[in-house]
């Protein structure tokens, strides 16, 4: 397969314009999105949105007691699954949640979710990915600037840019806990990064990204471009989506209060991964899901 987004194949990085539309949904069709006009030009423009008051306060408790029941459970299980913090033994990431756990796939298949996430990407949708990230306060660590579709094509063979990330804040999100920093406008510009990517970089990666990371300049050029940086903060319960390409990170987390959140990676049916473009093996199942990708249904399934 061609491939129409080249990164980690030379020794200079270099800047393109996205080769996909951002909204794949007609907007001559606007009229029939769960969002309004307002909101879908900022997403399209931005790469990002906020959406509050989706789910109610019952609804927002409940999941923030499942995350918490889930790490506790696994507190001394051995699994690939578990991601630790580097210099802890604190659990930092779990994964494929919406494949273990009955309640979380039901929050990944909710109507009011697929709805929005449907007319986005302009298809029925599976998870590529999902996982729970816990941030505690004092020591959750920050994570690099990358852009998700980077590393999805590349090391998950992911064609084109037809994916989004959902993150649904599970506890209050300050400006100084660690909170997600996105760079508006960064959607429309693809960064080839530089060097190869090695063997099993994923089990690296999850801790502390170094691969697939955006050179200084072309960051400063993208922030520059867009105007400053965003920085993603509400309470809990707020929904961030945010294009598979938009530019994002996260600074560690030096306060009392956690930060928490429910992230799920919805892709198109019709955008289904192929071999990894970066020619190394494919990544597990838990973190790219290849087998499991019949679309999510419609019924709402949150009570």
């Amino acid at each position: 397969m061609q491939d129409f987004y080249p990164s980690r194949v030379s020794d200079k990085p270099q800047i393109t314009k996205r080769k996909d539309p951002v909204i794949h949904t007609d907007r001559r069709l606007d009229h029939e999105a769960p969002l309004s006009k307002e909101q879908l030009d900022f997403y399209e423009k931005n790469g990002f949105l906020q959406i509050e008051n989706l789910f109610s306060e019952k609804e927002v408790a409940a999941m923030q007691k499942a995350i918490f029941e889930l790490q506790d459970s696994n507190k001394h299980t051995q699994s690939d699954k578990i991601i630790r913090e580097p210099d802890s033994d604190e659990i930092r990431s779990i994964f494929s949640v919406d494949q273990d756990d009955e309640y979380f796939k039901n929050i990944a298949g909710d109507e009011r979710l697929l709805k929005i996430v449907n007319h986005l990407i302009g298809s029925d949708v599976y998870v590529h990915q999902s996982r729970i990230n816990y941030k505690p306060g004092f020591s959750g660590k920050e994570f690099n600037w990358h852009s998700d579709f980077e590393t999805w094509h590349t090391e998950d063979g992911m064609p084109r840019m037809r994916a989004l990330s959902m993150s649904i804040a599970l506890s209050d999100n300050y400006i100084h806990n660690g909170p997600l920093m996105l760079v508006p406008g960064s959607h429309n510009y693809y960064v080839s990064c530089v060097g190869e990517t090695p063997e099993n970089n994923y089990k690296q990666s999850l801790q502390t990204q170094k691969v697939g990371v955006p050179d200084n300049d072309s960051l400063k050029w993208l922030v520059e471009k867009g105007g400053g940086l965003s920085v993603a903060t509400g309470k809990a319960g707020t929904i961030t989506i945010f294009e598979s390409n938009t530019m994002h990170a996260s600074t560690s987390n030096m306060t009392p209060y956690p930060r928490n959140n429910l992230f799920m990676v919805y892709n198109s049916v019709e955008n289904k991964l192929v071999e990894p473009f970066s020619g190394a093996g494919e990544r597990p199942e838990y973190i790219a899901v290849r087998k499991t990708t019949e679309p999510l249904g419609k019924e709402t399934v949150l009570k």
